[in-house]
């Protein structure tokens, strides 16, 4: 009987597959492949040689292309790119956060490959965990809700009380490498702490290490409708001030989230593609913290009963917003409009610094008959959903869900427009830009669109705001009285001094302007209000040579306070890909008002290519001022 082969060695020829499949920076030593394209491995024999014709060796591989991007410049961007932006401020003010994802840095890989053997999953039942990680739909929703804490040991804690003593406030993170580092260093102990764009940055980081194209998602005028009718009520005092909601309905200012790209085989044809994933812990979906994939289109044709929290992604961007006045322990509707919920959703563009605005890939245009009527079909959806007493986990998450008979906000609840009665139009306009520590000065610009006179009572207010929503106490109050003759208009110039609001800004830096109006002879009001984000100037990198992997390169760093008062504990933290191993923190201590800063710094590139240096300057004033520069590497000789 003929004796068979005995395999001595095998060289899987690591440093050449790898170079060619783009995984060279994970490693050189270990092979890291990519589905879909070809690489070669030698095998040596310890007892004779292979003979063709002879001997035959049987190979047994699994693989698929669900992920798989036709595109190669969108692969570059989604999948190998390892620096990015994170888009923040307001619809009216959109400024770059840079993030530093770092996928490729050393004992990333082991760190995402130990996150799925942390999840609750593979510690019930490791076999079937294992057996459905080919599957993008379930490996995504594993890391989802492992990004984050709530039901496990996940990644991040969620903290949005303004309280981080015992951790770090999430607008200082500048990159994804930190954060799972410390994860993996404590044990699996969650990082303490994260916010919207903190989960969906290292879940970007974590999918694209995995090798399933992902982006960052910023959706202003974010919706998070509580109770499934597709309806957000926000509730005001007769000052304008938008109060705590009993219901905990919220427009967030912004909310992060991501895309994957994979196939959708689980439903019909046509869904496939990019798929919300939002490992921001707001609701249970088959009772964990994670939400999605959701198909990016079935959220664009209102098909909110396909798999999975579809129906939740549709709110977000597509909800109609109710006012309510509060007075007298009674509510009395204000308007309701279908046009706040969903702006400007955005990512950063391929292979540029650009923003992409991507908002018709989620919703037909605001005002058209298709918007519409898509948002009257997953209306429909929905209530025959509840009719038929469908509410399986698998389809619609676990929220409190009201009968559809109960108040005025059920799902038979009709579009109600602001109304016509008054014909005064008011609004707000900024007269200088909002600077942080500088006073704001802006006006109310109210006009008849009457033929009749108007005297009107306008009851003003501000307050701060989180991120999220959530309203602070306000602040500052004022009442004008303004007559308006036939077709006149007035502005009403208005004032907040530093030294007023300083002190009750949040981390967000968000403060909410409103304004009440109502006429003596209507019992019908007006509600106008605007959200104003202070700015910061940024801190400015410049890099002192030529920078070639290997060689010596000075950084320099130029920073200020841009108070007018003295800030202390100041932290510089720098990082990026293939500058530095990690993270860097410099403690620079006092800052006096005004004072710019310089400082310079050495190190040795060890990646080539397209870098980016991202910087951040906390203190006990602020906590986020940014900078970031983008620095092209020379592999040098």
């Amino acid at each position: 009987m003929a004796q068979g082969l005995e395999v001595a060695f095998v060289d899987f020829q690591s440093s050449r597959s790898n170079m060619q499949h783009h995984t060279e920076e994970i490693s050189l030593d270990h092979l890291v492949v990519r589905r879909g394209q070809p690489f070669n491995i030698t095998l040596y024999f310890r007892n004779q040689g292979f003979q063709p014709g002879l001997d035959s060796i049987i190979f047994v591989a699994e693989t698929g292309d669900a992920v798989y991007l036709d595109s190669e410049p969108q692969r570059q961007e989604y999948v190998v790119n390892d620096y990015g932006f994170i888009y923040q401020g307001n619809k009216n003010w959109i400024r770059p956060c840079p993030w530093n994802y770092g996928q490729f840095e050393e004992n990333i890989l082991d760190i995402c490959l130990e996150l799925l053997d942390k999840s609750l999953h593979f510690q019930i039942d490791p076999s079937t965990d294992c057996a459905l990680r080919g599957s993008p739909v379930y490996i995504s929703r594993v890391v989802c809700a492992m990004i984050n804490s709530n039901d496990d040991n996940g990644v991040l804690n969620g903290n949005w009380s303004e309280n981080y003593m015992d951790g770090i406030n999430p607008a200082e993170w500048t990159g994804s490498v930190a954060i799972l580092k410390q994860w993996h260093a404590t044990g699996c102990q969650p990082v303490r702490y994260g916010q919207c764009w903190v989960f969906a940055a290292v879940m970007c980081t974590v999918m694209r290490c995995l090798g399933i194209p992902t982006r960052v998602i910023t959706n202003f005028d974010s919706g998070h409708d509580t109770d499934g009718n597709l309806i957000i009520d926000e509730y005001y005092d007769n000052t304008g001030r938008i109060l705590e909601n009993k219901k905990k309905d919220t427009v967030w200012n912004y909310h992060v989230w991501n895309e994957c790209w994979m196939d959708r085989k689980d439903l019909p044809s046509g869904y496939g593609g990019w798929q919300v994933l939002d490992a921001t812990p707001q609701e249970t979906s088959n009772g964990l913290y994670c939400c999605g994939p959701a198909s990016v289109r079935a959220i664009k044709e209102g098909e909110v009963n396909l798999n999975y929290d579809t129906r939740f992604a549709f709110s977000m961007v597509n909800a109609d917003c109710m006012s309510w006045l509060v007075q007298g322990g009674k509510e009395q509707k204000l308007h309701q409009d279908t046009t706040t919920v969903g702006n400007f959703i955005s990512t950063k563009s391929i292979q540029s610094d650009q923003r992409d605005d991507i908002t018709e890939n989620y919703k037909y245009e605001e005002g058209s008959p298709q918007e519409r009527q898509v948002y009257y079909k997953a209306l429909q959806k929905l209530k025959d959903g509840r009719s038929q007493g469908s509410d399986s986990a698998s389809s619609v998450p676990s929220r409190r869900m009201p009968p559809s008979q109960d108040t005025p906000r059920s799902l038979d609840t009709p579009a109600l427009q602001p109304s016509s009665v008054i014909q005064v139009s008011l609004k707000f306009k900024l007269l200088d830009p909002p600077n942080m520590g500088q006073d704001i000065n802006f006006a109310l610009l109210a006009l008849n669109m009457s033929p009749q006179f108007k005297d009107l009572k306008v009851n003003l207010s501000a307050q701060s705001l989180l991120h999220d929503g959530s309203p602070l106490w306000p602040f500052w109050q004022d009442t004008a009285f303004i007559t308006l003759f036939p077709e006149e208009a007035k502005t009403y110039p208005c004032k907040i001094p530093y030294s007023q609001y300083s002190q009750y800004l949040s981390t967000d830096k968000l403060i909410r302007i409103s304004a009440l109006g109502e006429e003596k002879s209507s019992p019908e009001k007006i509600l106008v209000n605007k959200i104003i984000t202070l700015t910061f100037p940024g801190i400015i990198i410049n890099v002192l040579g030529q920078a070639i992997v290997n060689q010596l390169l000075s950084i320099q760093v130029i920073f200020s306070n841009p108070l007018s008062e003295p800030v202390e504990d100041c932290v510089l933290t720098l990082e990026g890909s293939g500058f530095f191993k990690k993270q860097l923190r410099i403690l620079i201590g006092d800052l006096k008002p005004h004072h710019k800063a310089t400082i310079t710094l050495k190190t040795i590139p060890f990646k080539s290519g397209q870098r980016q240096i991202q910087a951040n300057l906390s203190s006990n004033k602020f906590k986020d001022i940014k900078g970031y520069k983008n620095v092209y590497v020379d592999f040098g000789l």
